[in-house]
């Protein structure tokens, strides 16, 4: 693994980890979350011939905040034009909730052939607004941290009742980070939340739009226990993007990749693999 360090929109400096060699695939992770999400899925990928990019959000883990608190649609797709570049040439899009919502936005206003295949994570055009309050009251749930990092990982187990509270809190540890007053907070800018920066990033009209000018090969992965995209939900957008392939992965809500990153591993392989070197 390399570590990488680039300048997206507006010179905002934007990290990542780069693995592997042979086809390019982009990895965006969800919001509030790092690109240590895809650490499982990226060294498979490597191991499988593909070359992987997984960059930390603008506002999230190592990225640099916005200094104008600009979280807006375009901003992020702005980032997204600058970690294609970092490729020699296009690659295969893999992004979770906010990170897929950025692909999906960047697929229909980028040049064409930016993006040479798109895999979308439990995120469509529509979502279930309940399931898109309980993921937003969870992010600002905690506005003064915690007291330990077993604090937050009680948070998240109580977030998460299905999975098991892991011992190890290693990789929780790289969602938080300790202010000097000794509390932990999420890595993320609490600015991201700004009505305008969310308001843009739900626009159900616009994603529709984006979604119906897919012509790129397109898998949709749900948790079958997702609170936010629902069975209707795939319909809509399958409806939507009538070439799109679609999986269900069994015993996973709304964070496949981490409820059951094996699982999601090998329902993408079988998609990604026409485009093995």
């Amino acid at each position: 693994m390399t570590r990488v360090t680039f300048d997206g929109h507006g010179g905002l400096r934007l990290a990542g980890d780069r693995r592997g060699h042979g086809t390019p695939v982009l990895m965006l992770h969800g919001g509030g979350q790092t690109r240590h999400a895809w650490a499982g899925t990226a060294a498979a990928l490597a191991r499988e011939g593909f070359q992987s990019l997984s960059v930390d959000l603008r506002g999230h883990g190592d990225s640099g905040w916005a200094p104008d608190g600009d979280y807006s649609v375009g901003a992020f797709v702005g980032d997204l034009a600058a970690a294609i570049r970092q490729f020699d040439a296009p690659p295969i899009g893999i992004g979770a909730s906010m990170g897929g919502i950025v692909l999906l936005h960047g697929a229909a206003s980028l040049p064409p052939g930016s993006l040479r295949a798109l895999v979308l994570v439990d995120i469509a055009p529509k979502m279930e607004p309940d399931g898109v309050s309980r993921i937003v009251g969870f992010m600002t749930a905690h506005p003064e941290g915690f007291a330990t990092v077993d604090a937050a990982a009680d948070a998240v187990a109580a977030y998460l009742p299905h999975r098991p509270r892991p011992q190890d809190l290693t990789g929780l540890r790289k969602n938080l980070r300790e202010r000097p007053d000794g509390r932990w907070v999420w890595h993320w800018d609490p600015a991201m939340l700004g009505e305008t920066n969310m308001a843009g990033e739900r626009d159900v009209s616009r994603l529709e739009d984006a979604a119906r000018a897919l012509a790129i090969p397109t898998l949709l992965v749900r948790g079958t226990q997702s609170d936010l995209l629902s069975e209707d939900g795939v319909r809509h957008f399958q409806m939507l993007v009538p070439h799109a392939e679609f999986v269900d992965v069994g015993g996973a809500g709304h964070m496949i990749v981490g409820d059951r990153n094996d699982a999601f591993t090998s329902a993408i392989m079988g998609f990604l693999g026409p485009f093995r070197p």
